[in-house]
């Protein structure tokens, strides 16, 4: 039988026991409540200790946790989708031996939220259109294949096909940059990550004051403005701060 071990969501500041109610990760109904060591508690819930799926319903339900936890403290620390203790004494001395740690970002992240903004390209043919005709290399380069009239080799199509998704990564960052510049004025720092596909040139996480929100969306509501023929945006949050202080524990860390 699969020992009863405590899934971990986030660390807060609290010396008092808290439950949040039967929201647990795993499906099972288990009771969401906090361990504590001092003035540093973690929330957690009932879960077996075995590798948990990643799947939709597991992360979104692990996110739900954070969000209701969010509505009782200015301050929370997520923890890593599928971190899970052997026992409550084992988080009680872990809180104890990083206390300074998890005070100190504690500290830093008070009353600040994440929001996600992801743009992407309406119209990419009017995209690879802009890049020609701004590359005077590729269209070089496409003169001289279309002189070989047929005569084309594979290596001609990479090198042509590396050059315009080269440009293509260039006209990410660039177009990233205008909107991250629109939106740096009201966030405290912000950070780019990995876009996937052709039309999707920006995929950002802003760290931004609580009561700052309705800014960043008059300033979002002026982008889609602003670009509504050449752009869509899609916006989120605010979550906690998964992009600047998602903290890692190893298994050894709760054996020590």
């Amino acid at each position: 039988m699969i020992p009863e071990g405590k899934y971990v969501y986030c660390i807060v500041p609290s010396m008092h026991d808290r439950n949040f109610g039967p929201i647990g990760v795993g499906g099972r109904g288990d009771e969401v409540f906090t361990i504590g060591d001092k003035d540093l508690a973690m929330v957690v819930s009932t879960h077996p200790v075995a590798r948990i799926p990643v799947s939709r319903k597991n992360l979104l339900l692990h996110e739900k946790v954070l969000e209701e936890v969010m509505k009782e403290f200015s301050s929370v620390l997520p923890i890593r989708f599928g971190t899970i203790a052997g026992s409550g004494d084992e988080i009680r001395n872990l809180l104890n031996r990083r206390s300074y740690e998890f005070h100190k970002l504690l500290r830093e992240m008070e009353h600040l939220v994440e929001l996600g903004v992801k743009g992407a390209w309406i119209n990419m043919e009017m995209i690879f259109k802009e890049i020609e005709s701004e590359n005077e290399k590729i269209r070089r380069e496409k003169k001289r294949v279309r002189s070989l009239k047929g005569r084309t080799s594979l290596q001609d199509r990479e090198k042509i096909g590396k050059m315009v998704k080269d440009a293509l990564q260039l006209k990410k960052t660039e177009e990233a940059e205008n909107v991250v510049d629109a939106l740096r004025r009201t966030s405290y720092e912000y950070k780019l990550n990995k876009t996937a596909g052709d039309e999707n040139f920006m995929n950002a996480s802003f760290l931004v004051g609580r009561g700052k929100e309705n800014e960043f969306d008059n300033i979002m509501n002026e982008l889609g403005d602003k670009y509504e023929d050449r752009m869509r945006f899609a916006y989120s949050g605010p979550f906690p701060v998964f992009n600047f202080a998602n903290i890692t524990i190893s298994p050894e860390e709760w054996e020590k």
